[in-house]
């Protein structure tokens, strides 16, 4: 085709201009992209700060976030990367909120709140009644140099094995059901605390060098969990609430509990008895002292609670053939 002498060439064909913030990195691409990312991090946040706050109508569903809620930091991340992946500056901002909510809850039980001192070390383990070697995991908790020792979940011929072997260390002792104390110091008015159809649980007066201390032991019921029902904690939760009478009722005004509690501090329905007493592990300890499972540690079900003295160090020993880790606290009366 001809071209007309004289006439401008035409034009270039244009190029559609890029939307701002579209493979550039800049603009306001950057803030739209990943709410899905942001709206996880906000859910994560909420579990969080307002875990009191789920309901515990339907398969107990708060007592289970409430047991291993620590575990939420680890959805941080996850979303961190997925924030970065996107490039999304609104994902990476709201992942700040999880971070920022999970340091100011448990940060503080990172720092290591051990100090020297105390007039008495106890020890608490559920030994596990299908222990292969009862012998050796007394042992290890004399070994440990405690003056009072709790077991919990004792039975069969077993209970022989650790009378025997303990009785070196510890001249004083009370079996009562499933728990035993074991003390260096003498023991007074050792009796069952009725918190179920069978005794899981006892209270004794040790008479220590400063004076007489309430020593309760407890084991409450297991817990299961199953697609049908949720978790399954009723009988736990009246047992607590047994046990909480029975603290309320007591007289002396140092009072130290041991056991398995199969729940942690932080669980609501366990709320009769933390309401009433204090965490050695959260004032004195280092870390969250996780117990269960020996294995890999995920909850602290095991507890060492206290009113009326004061805990200065707080720490879990070495595994023994159990499937619990021991508990240990120092104690200033």
């Amino acid at each position: 085709m001809a071209t007309t002498l004289g006439a401008p060439p035409p034009p270039p064909p244009r190029s559609p201009a890029p939307e701002p913030g579209i493979g550039t990195g800049t603009g306001t691409g950057v803030w739209r992209r990943g709410r899905i990312v942001a709206a996880l991090a906000l859910l994560a946040t909420l579990v969080m700060t307002a875990h009191a706050h789920i309901p515990n109508r339907v398969g107990h569903l708060g007592s289970l976030v409430e047991t291993f809620v620590p575990w939420t930091g680890l959805a941080v991340p996850p979303l961190l990367l997925c924030a970065l992946v996107r490039r999304s500056a609104t994902a990476a901002v709201a992942v700040l909120l999880p971070a920022v909510a999970w340091c100011s809850l448990f940060g503080g039980m990172l720092v290591d709140k051990r100090a020297g001192g105390g007039d008495l070390t106890v020890v608490t383990h559920n030994v596990n009644e299908h222990n292969p070697r009862p012998a050796r995991t007394a042992h290890a908790l004399a070994a440990s140099g405690a003056d009072v020792v709790a077991l919990e979940e004792l039975g069969g011929t077993a209970i022989t094995e650790y009378v025997r072997t303990l009785a070196r260390t510890y001249p004083y002792h009370s079996v009562q059901g499933t728990v035993g104390l074991w003390s260096k110091y003498p023991i007074a008015q050792a009796r069952p605390v009725d918190i179920s159809p069978w005794v899981r649980a006892m209270r004794t007066t040790v008479r220590t060098p400063k004076g007489p201390v309430a020593v309760f032991v407890a084991h409450l019921m297991s817990v299961r969990f199953t697609a049908s029902s949720g978790f399954t904690t009723d009988d736990r939760d009246a047992a607590a609430r047994r046990l909480g009478a029975a603290l309320s009722a007591e007289t002396l005004p140092r009072t130290v509990l041991m056991g398995d509690f199969n729940g942690t501090f932080e669980d609501r329905a366990l709320s009769a008895v933390t309401s009433r007493l204090r965490s050695a592990q959260a004032e004195a300890g280092a870390g969250f002292g996780f117990t269960w499972p020996a294995s890999f540690p995920v909850a602290r079900i095991d507890q060492i609670l206290v009113r009326g003295v004061e805990p200065r160090s707080s720490w879990t020993l070495p595994a023994t053939d159990s499937d619990h880790l021991p508990v240990a606290a120092t104690l200033k009366l």
